[in-house]
């Protein structure tokens, strides 16, 4: 049952990307490559920081070696392919849309270096390929996102229809299946413990501060950054969790899945928020001038 589940996982994941394909243009691929200093502060916070961070909470709290897998497995499967879903009308488009293909062909050479370091690290006989990570990001996110593209190209009204109601559909399957998979492991779920699920949270936390210091003086990029190093690319969480023994890290990455909601949609409010106190703000400061 676990095996259909997290099929379901990387097929919802996989319409996502399909419907984010059909709104968005190949103009949009390029904003960040223009932008030197925040790429490269965008890839330093998604894949350096973030799994160093995890490195420090496995080795400052006292967790089982399966939950400490777990959370170094998710750490380094950076990728955010669900990105642009969780910022909905945040104005950061081009930025996220670059980010999402940018760090997602990056995570080719870098997910399978962290991953075999990982694998040297827990003592386990496996060897992370890179051409494993680039068949699975080009099934799970280059073919579905291509294919958007072309239909978006070719049928713009259709496109514009259909990818709101495709986005709302993915992401309730996603999110549904998620819990499944919780209440189906319920016994491992107890194991990991209180102490996992709160290092957990406090992983999504810290990932969250990274990207908002170093997303920039613009509001929505800083915004975009954060909410990209607390979402994790669950195909490749998958993947590498393969390389370890045990259901554990399964049933984390979909406790990962809940707990990531219960801790990016309080930063969303929160950005909205201060989005709306800047534009009530600005008319009364141009009076005054």
């Amino acid at each position: 049952m676990t095996a259909w589940l997290l099929l379901t996982l990387k097929v919802s994941v996989g319409a996502l990307i399909l419907a984010i394909g059909m709104g968005s243009t190949f103009s949009d691929l390029t904003y960040l490559w223009r932008r030197p200093g925040l790429l490269l502060r965008s890839l330093l916070a998604m894949y350096v920081l973030v799994p160093l961070a995890a490195f420090v909470l496995v080795h400052l709290v006292p967790l089982a070696p399966g939950v400490k897998a777990a959370l170094l497995v998710l750490a380094v499967s950076a990728g955010a392919p669900l990105l642009p879903r969780k910022l909905g009308a945040f104005g950061s488009d081009a930025f996220v849309f670059s980010l999402v293909v940018t760090s997602s062909l990056l995570a080719i050479v870098v997910v399978p270096a962290w991953g075999n370091a990982l694998a040297h690290y827990f003592g386990v006989a496996t060897e992370l390929s890179w051409l494993v990570v680039a068949a699975i990001i080009a099934k799970a996110l280059l073919l579905p996102l291509a294919v958007g593209m072309m239909i978006r190209a070719a049928l713009p009204n259709f496109s514009e229809r259909f990818t709101d109601w495709l986005l709302a559909v993915a992401g309730l399957v996603l999110t549904v299946t998620a819990l499944i998979l919780l209440i189906a492991g319920w016994e491992l779920f107890l194991n990991v413990g209180w102490r996992g699920m709160l290092t957990l949270v406090g992983l999504m936390l810290i990932a969250l501060a990274i990207g908002h210091f170093l997303g920039g003086p613009k509001p929505d990029d800083r915004t975009a950054l954060a909410i990209a190093c607390a979402t994790r690319h669950v195909g490749i969480a998958v993947l590498v969790a393969t390389s370890f023994p045990g259901q554990r890290t399964a049933v984390m990455i979909a406790a990962y899945v809940v707990t990531s909601a219960a801790v990016t949609i309080p930063y969303l409010q929160w950005r909205r928020r201060k989005a709306r106190a800047g534009e009530t703000r600005s008319p009364g400061a141009e009076r005054s001038i």
